[in-house]
């Protein structure tokens, strides 16, 4: 994170689409803001490009791909989310390039959201270690489907009217924050969602297997520079 006290997030906007590659991505910070959100009345889908298939090293990938759907479609739920859309890219192979782009954009001309929310698609975290070539891949797919989205003429056999309302894009757990969610009443359902993901955070086991902990410490952290509430963080960029 960046020095100074964080901005709220706008409350001007209606309906969200989050885009992230993995079920349990949203849950590691966003979560306790998408509920707040929908507890407000408004609309908010998941967008997901994998199914996490690779993603526990004691079961294998097909198997792993049902588990965590289910596990994903259940945690969203947790939070007020009933729309839960997958991609099916491969798992730990998911390349940035046109046809993600694509199949992004067409999401966005579906939804029609004002805001996109993805996870930290930057080369490090804030501790300064790497980021996955799938978060990268698709957070940077995603920023550019924004602007692709109300392209008329890009994508035309898509048979989708262009979406140009997108204002902003709020990039979670990003090291460079710049806006923040009070989520006081929030916080609870944020840690139920990740609980959701049972077999994934048995197999993590350790610190990031203990959701209470673990988002817990994160939102205090973070509410120290916005007026000492629980808060999740978010990079926002206008679009």
């Amino acid at each position: 994170m960046t020095d100074g006290d964080l901005l709220p997030m706008p409350t001007d906007w209606q309906r969200a689409l989050a885009v992230v590659a993995h079920p349990d991505d949203l849950e590691y910070g966003c979560a306790g803001a998408v509920a707040k959100w929908t507890a407000q009345g408004r609309a908010v889908t998941y967008l997901l490009a994998s199914r996490g298939e690779a993603g526990i090293d004691g079961l294998e990938p097909e198997r792993c791909a049902e588990v965590r759907t289910a596990e994903q479609i259940a945690s969203a739920a947790v939070v007020g989310v009933d729309q839960v859309e997958f991609l099916d890219h491969p798992d730990g192979l998911i390349e940035y390039g046109i046809p993600l782009r694509r199949e992004i954009a067409a999401a966005i001309r579906r939804h029609r959201p004002e805001l996109v929310v993805l996870i930290n698609h930057h080369d490090t975290w804030e501790n300064g270690w790497l980021n996955m070539a799938d978060h990268r891949h698709v957070g940077q797919a995603a920023l550019d489907a924004v602007r692709d989205a109300g392209n008329r003429w890009l994508f035309r056999d898509l048979g989708l009217e262009p979406w140009g309302g997108v204002r902003w894009a709020a990039i979670g757990a990003s090291p460079h924050c710049t806006h923040a969610e009070d989520i006081t009443d929030t916080l609870d359902r944020g840690i139920a969602s990740l609980r959701e993901h049972k077999a994934y955070l048995d197999g993590l086991g350790g610190e990031m297997g203990d959701p209470e902990v673990l988002l817990r410490d994160v939102a205090i952290e973070a509410g120290k520079r916005f007026g000492g509430r629980p808060a999740c963080t978010f990079e926002l960029v206008t679009c």
